[in-house]
C-alpha cells in the first residue's frame, strides 16, 4: 500500500517587493487568526480571489483595503504603512536614474544657478505646464505622480529660508508653445510672479543674440553652505550630478559667460510682460 505525504503549505519565501511584503503580512495574520480566505473575504467584504491575489503579491492593495486590514487585525497602521511605502517606491521608480539623490541635494542647497535652453525649468513650472512637458510617452498615472513630485520640489521656494535662485533662460525656452495658450499664459504669469520675489533672479538671453556660451545645453549648479558645490547636467534618459571641483568651476565660468550675454533683470521682466501681452 502506498502512502502519500501530506502537502506542505507553499513557502512564500522572502518578499522581494513591497506588494509581496504586504501579501506575506496579510497571509500570516489571516493564518494566525485561523481564518480561510473565504472567511476573511466575508468579514472584510472583498472577494476570495482578490485576497488571494494580494497574498501572492500579484494584486496591488488599495488604500481602503489597507485601512480595512488594519482595523480588522488591529494592526496599529502596519498595512497602511506598507501601502504608503509601495506608493513612494512606485514614485521613485518613475524618476530618472539618480534623480532622487539630486532632489535631496537640491533641498540642502543655499544657492541654485539654472540655465535652460528648451523649456522652463522644473523648479518654476506650473502643474499644467509640467503635465504637458512630462506626458510624452507616459501613462496618465505616471504623469500625475511625476507632476506631484515636481510640485513637491518647489516647496523649497516657499520656506522661511529659501535658497537664492538665479535662473537664465534662452528666449526660445520662454516662447516655446508648450500646451495651449492658456497653459502658456499661466506659465508666463507664474514666471513674472517668481521674478518679483527677493530670492529669485530671472534673466533672459534674447534670440537675436546669436551664438553665445549657452549653446551646448542646460545645466544647474547647486551651492551649499558647507559642502562642495555640485552641477547637474541633463541628458535624454536622465541627468548626471557631478561634484568634482574642477568640473564645477568650469560650469561656474560658463554660467558667468552666459549671464554676460543675458539681458538685465528689469529688461528680462519687461520682456516676460511683453510676451504675456502678445499671447
Amino acid at each position: 500500500m502506498e502512502f502519500s505525504m501530506p502537502r506542505r503549505p507553499r513557502d512564500p519565501g522572502v518578499p522581494s517587493s513591497p506588494s509581496e511584503y504586504f501579501g506575506t503580512e496579510l497571509r500570516a495574520r489571516r493564518e494566525l487568526s485561523k481564518l480561510s480566505r473565504p472567511q476573511l473575504s466575508e468579514r472584510l467584504g472583498y472577494s476570495p480571489q482578490w485576497i488571494g491575489q494580494i497574498e501572492s503579491g500579484v494584486g496591488a492593495p488599495s488604500e481602503d483595503f489597507a485601512n480595512d486590514c488594519d482595523a480588522f487585525f488591529q494592526a496599529s497602521g502596519t498595512f497602511f504603512r506598507i501601502w504608503e511605502w509601495m506608493q513612494e517606491l512606485d514614485r521613485l521608480q518613475l524618476l530618472p536614474p539618480g534623480f532622487p539623490d539630486f532632489i535631496e541635494r537640491e533641498r540642502e542647497a543655499e544657492v541654485i544657478y539654472i540655465f535652460e535652453t528648451m523649456v522652463i525649468t522644473g523648479l518654476f513650472q506650473t502643474p499644467e505646464y509640467a503635465q504637458e512637458v512630462l506626458k510624452v510617452g507616459k501613462a496618465l498615472d505616471a504623469v500625475e505622480q511625476l507632476v506631484a513630485t515636481r510640485m513637491e520640489r518647489q516647496e523649497i521656494l516657499k520656506r522661511e529660508d529659501p535658497p537664492h535662485v538665479v535662473a537664465i533662460f534662452d528666449e526660445g525656452a520662454i516662447r516655446r508653445p508648450i500646451g495651449n495658450l492658456e497653459v502658456l499664459r499661466g506659465q508666463i504669469r507664474h514666471l513674472i510672479d517668481l521674478a518679483e520675489l527677493p530670492h529669485v533672479t530671472i534673466q533672459i538671453v534674447r534670440a537675436s543674440k546669436g551664438a553665445y556660451a549657452g549653446l551646448p545645453g542646460a545645466f544647474m549648479i547647486l551651492g551649499f553652505q558647507v559642502e562642495p558645490s555640485a552641477v547637474r547636467v541633463e541628458g535624454h534618459v536622465g541627468g548626471q550630478l557631478v561634484d568634482h571641483s574642477a568640473v564645477v568651476r568650469k560650469y561656474g565660468v560658463r554660467f558667468d559667460l552666459i549671464r554676460a550675454s543675458a539681458m538685465n533683470v528689469e529688461d528680462s521682466l519687461d520682456l516676460l510682460r511683453t510676451i504675456l501681452e502678445s499671447l
